[in-house]
């Protein structure tokens, strides 16, 4: 009885090693993702399946944009610049139901998109900003309320999902 109570112990201790063994190497071929934060005073966010991060520049307070512009910035899963993507971008005013289309989005080469025709963020009301990343189908998006994204902004640096 001793002898199958040992067997036993033994048996379950190599199932447990296994099963950590597993674990690890799991979390090794799938890397942690982690999206980068570059300017204090923007607005990011993670896409809903973190296909992408987009930060919004809404002035060039921090980086020259230009006036009467916005930035946007997105990053992949893999930290990369996103160049090419498709933007769609909404905003709207969620009590009046007013929205703003861009008269334009240019493609910077660097994970930077230029946008015009937004008018000022600031604005006061309750603001919508819904950005779509489209690259070779893969879509995925955020929704910005605001002003209340840059009232308390996160700091520059590394985010996961």
């Amino acid at each position: 009885m001793r002898k199958l109570t040992a067997w036993t112990i033994c048996l379950l201790v190599i199932a447990v090693a296994s099963a950590q063994a597993l674990a690890q190497q799991n979390a090794i071929m799938e890397p942690k993702k982690l999206f980068t934060k570059h300017f204090n005073s923007t607005a990011f966010d993670i896409t809903k399946n973190a296909m992408y991060s987009v930060e919004v520049l809404p002035n060039d307070k921090e980086y020259p944009i230009g006036k009467g512009t916005v930035g946007v910035v997105v990053h992949n899963a893999r930290d990369e610049d996103v160049k090419g993507a498709g933007l769609g971008i909404t905003y709207k005013n969620l009590d009046t139901g007013k929205v703003i289309t861009p008269t334009g989005i240019k493609d910077k080469h660097n994970g930077l998109y230029i946008v015009t025709g937004l008018g000022d963020l600031y604005q006061p009301g309750n603001w919508s900003l819904a950005i779509t990343v489209d690259v070779n189908g893969a879509k995925d998006g955020v929704d910005f309320k605001l002003p209340e994204a840059f009232k308390k902004p996160y700091p520059k640096g590394r985010y996961s999902p």
